[in-house]
């Protein structure tokens, strides 16, 4: 049975299990502490049998500049334990921030990052209804690709915030 529910500043010294797997980003103290300050209710534990953390979703909501269609929520990890995998818990965490996003305050689509070579991750998240917006060159530490990947929610009702562009981008061209 698997529990979700906030996420709280002491799980950051319980959650090695969820962050030792080589494509999880580890983020500093300070870096969890501004998500949990700033954007609360974008953050989810899903606690196992025993309060044994599973897995984790942080997020926020933000736009680009003075335009309003560009308001979204923003996935900044997604991560389930490797034995808590195949479970449906990223679904969850996915529906829980979307849910925030759509509702909470009322973006227009959701994005994230992904490693171009996490064809595992990338699956999932078509699945999800993502779609590729566009491929950031050297995203990852200059050294590997990443993909925008994004999904509109009711609010863009012609689905613009969607439209892929047709050429790759470099980390500095970024918004």
């Amino acid at each position: 049975m698997t529990t979700l529910r906030p996420f709280e500043a002491a799980d950051m010294f319980r959650f090695n299990n969820v962050n030792l797997d080589p494509l999880t980003e580890t983020y500093t103290v300070s870096f969890y502490l501004q998500y949990l300050g700033r954007w609360p209710e974008y953050c989810h534990m899903a606690l196992g049998p025993h309060g044994r953390p599973m897995g984790y979703v942080l997020g926020k909501s933000e736009s680009f500049g003075n335009q309003p269609e560009s308001w979204h929520g923003h996935v900044t990890a997604v991560t389930v334990a490797p034995e808590a995998r195949r479970l449906g818990l990223a679904t969850q965490l996915m529906d829980l921030l979307e849910y925030t996003s759509e509702h909470a305050d009322r973006c227009y689509f959701v994005d994230l990052f992904v490693r171009a070579s996490n064809k595992v991750a990338v699956d999932m998240y078509r699945k999800l209804g993502y779609s590729i917006y566009r491929q950031v060159i050297g995203y990852y530490s200059g050294e590997e690709d990443a993909f925008d990947m994004r999904k509109a929610l009711p609010r863009d009702v012609h689905r613009r915030s969607i439209v892929p562009l047709p050429e790759p981008v470099y980390p500095s061209d970024l918004d």
